[in-house]
């Protein structure tokens, strides 16, 4: 039995989907030279990618449809597990005046108080601290991350402002995160650390202190705080000197 034609391979082809173009591509070379023609292959890309097709047509319709196949299977991609955890850092938050530090607090990652389970929000506890009087106080916030072992350390936020002390009270600094990568002075993150210092009143009544000062990351395009997972990815780009992007 003679073989059908390149006409009607090209005929049949129109009507077949990428998947089973690309499987018959494969039965001879006849068979691949019809189902590789710009003529079954520019209306799939067209479809599917129309920004694709509007390149030069020195590139093969076949060739361009794979590309972006392979393009959008990799932004459908789920990333991968962060090579760092919790266990692997410290944070030390600290709060100071002109006169000085007032507060300060040192927690490793798996004894943080989480706020709200699985996203990227802890609360660092503040030990001692100095009594102040309540009003109104210039102060710099400043949250470190360190890689245990000294293997690292990264400044995400230090940032000066004005806070009212006052029992119970609470003040909120924040400040866009750097972005990770060779150009990260001139290409935003999009991500902003997020801190907030709370205070609590001496039991005598005399001053407030620093209690905790609570730490988190939020993306700037919903303001909503970053997963654990997703924050763990953007320090690893700052504390592993090994990690490739």
């Amino acid at each position: 039995m003679s073989p059908p034609p390149w006409e009607a391979l090209i005929l049949v082809a129109t009507y077949l989907d990428p998947k089973t173009l690309t499987i018959a591509s494969c039965v001879s070379k006849s068979w691949f030279s019809s189902m590789s023609s710009d003529h079954v292959w520019k209306p799939l890309l067209t479809t599917q990618f129309p920004s694709l097709a509007t390149l030069s047509s020195a590139v093969a319709y076949r060739r361009l449809f794979l590309m972006g196949h392979a393009a959008a299977a990799r932004r459908s991609q789920r990333p991968t597990k962060p090579s760092l955890s919790l266990e692997d850092l410290v944070f030390a938050v600290s709060v100071s005046t002109r006169d000085g530090v007032v507060a300060s607090g040192v927690r490793a990652g798996e004894k943080l108080r989480m706020e709200a389970a699985g996203v990227f929000r802890f609360g660092v506890g503040c030990d001692g601290g100095v009594v102040l009087k309540e009003g109104e106080e210039e102060v710099r916030v400043t949250w470190n991350v360190v890689l245990k072992g000294w293997g690292g350390v990264f400044t995400a936020v230090e940032r000066e402002g004005k806070v009212r002390l006052v029992g119970g009270g609470e003040g909120w600094f924040w400040e866009e995160m750097p972005a990770p990568g060779c150009c990260s002075g001139a290409v935003a993150s999009a991500l902003v650390g997020d801190l907030k210092v709370g205070m609590c009143e001496e039991k005598d009544g005399n001053g407030v202190r620093v209690e905790e000062v609570g730490v988190g990351i939020l993306r700037v395009v919903d303001w909503r705080y970053v997963s654990v997972e997703d924050g763990l990815r953007y320090f690893q780009h700052f504390l592993l000197t090994n990690h490739v992007t």
